[in-house]
């Protein structure tokens, strides 16, 4: 079963989280798991998609920065 503190864990990277994502839905597509492992297998995948459409807006922003000219230092935390 998924734990709780699995759920609100912190993907290292976007390339982590898309990586365990994929896992998960394998693991979800394979029908192997019980139905409190597919639901918690579910909440895990909710926080990992939040987590990389965050990121992907990060990146999208600095790139607007880039491409108006407004060449700024790039920070992992900026929003």
């Amino acid at each position: 079963m998924v734990k709780a503190s699995a759920t609100s864990q912190t993907p290292a990277s976007y390339e982590a989280a898309v990586q365990e994502l994929e896992q998960w839905v394998a693991r979800m597509e394979s029908g192997q798991l019980a139905l409190d492992d597919m639901l918690g297998a579910y909440q895990r995948g909710a926080v990992l998609l939040a987590y990389c459409r965050e990121r992907l807006a990060v990146v999208e922003n600095q790139v607007r920065l880039l491409e108006d000219g407004e060449a700024k230092p790039w920070s992992a935390d900026a929003t």
